[in-house]
């Protein structure tokens, strides 16, 4: 386990199991720490954590049709661990691995590494990763995430944290104000894969351009809410900087007063509403995790892109270096 602190008090715990994030205490308007992310006590817990609370996934992030796709002319297949689909790169994602992982000197951070070899779950190439958390003194936790490849291969990269402002265990998230930076969605089918289609958030209850409670319409009768059993959508971010960091999303807790802006350099984040939890998770303090108990903000590029030769590619060359990175900024009000 390795813990970062700032000079304000956030206090954060990683481990190098999954390089998951443990734990994430955070002050409210009145400045008491309460900490805000899902999970567990005990390592036991995380063996084998369906819900992902915390963890790094990959090597392919979100889904995968049919557990197929095709790279350079050759068909490569995953394992089906969602229905007819691969979910987060498969039955032992990057979730369930050991990393190394390496405090940063002169810095709250620690530098998680991991090599991928060539054929794990199905995917081609030896890969080599890195992912760095980094707590700052502008109450930023700062994940920086690198990649190399000896071959072509395909690669989404994101952290599957699950938030609840109020506090873990607090009760449900319907309240939360969401704000999405994101005019388009990527609607799916019944399997939670996207369709293809680019669709306008307008007159949608997936429009949160504007500051929108979280339950306001989460259970109206909207094809995509019912298939998604409320919202498990890829948003597709209106970018100002196709290369630096742009605001992705931004929760406002009034109970609590914490805000949470989330910006990354990623195309897309993905926006859960922990519909799948149903109480017979136990966590920490012993809290029956329910459904709509805490939101996710994945950032990401879209599910399925290695089937969509129209979404951002996802493919990653010998001759390149992936690189990308995302920040959860902390404040009240």
């Amino acid at each position: 386990m390795y813990t970062l602190t700032n000079a304000h008090g956030l206090e954060l715990q990683a481990m190098n199991y999954g390089a998951i994030i443990v734990s994430l205490k955070v002050p409210d308007r009145k400045g008491q720490m309460a900490d805000i992310v899902l999970g567990h006590e005990n390592f036991e817990g995380y063996i084998p954590n369906p819900p992902f609370f915390g963890a790094l996934v990959g090597r392919y992030a979100n889904r995968i049709a049919n557990a197929t796709f095709t790279l350079d002319g050759k068909k490569y297949s995953t394992p089906k661990n969602d229905g007819p689909n691969t979910l987060h790169g498969g039955t032992e994602g990057f979730d369930k691995r050991m990393w190394d992982g390496e405090p940063l000197k002169g810095k709250s951070a620690v530098a998680f590494t991991y090599t991928s070899k060539d054929g794990e779950e199905g995917f081609p190439g030896n890969l080599k990763v890195k992912v760095t958390y980094t707590l700052n003194d502008d109450n930023e936790v700062v994940i920086d995430y690198e990649a190399t490849t000896d071959a072509p291969t395909v690669l989404n990269l994101s952290q599957h944290s699950y938030f609840n402002l109020s506090g873990e265990g607090s009760g449900d998230i319907l309240n939360t104000e969401m704000e999405i930076n994101a005019s388009r969605f990527t609607p799916v089918d019944s399997t939670l894969i996207p369709t293809g289609e680019l669709r306008p958030v307008k007159g949608t209850p997936f429009d949160f351009t504007t500051p929108t409670k979280i339950g306001a319409r989460i259970e109206d009768k909207y094809e995509q809410l019912v298939l998604g059993k409320g919202y498990d959508h890829n948003f597709v971010l209106d970018r100002k900087n196709d290369m630096g960091l742009s605001l992705a999303a931004r929760a406002y807790d009034a109970t609590s007063g914490r805000v949470l802006e989330v910006s990354t350099t990623q195309p897309a984040v993905q926006f859960y509403t922990g519909n799948f939890l149903d109480g017979k998770v136990i966590g920490k303090h012993g809290h029956a995790y329910q459904r709509r108990n805490a939101f996710c903000l994945e950032t990401q590029h879209y599910p399925d892109s290695p089937n969509h030769p129209d979404f951002p590619t996802t493919t990653l060359r010998p001759d390149e270096r992936f690189h990308s990175q995302t920040v959860f900024k902390f404040s009240t009000r």
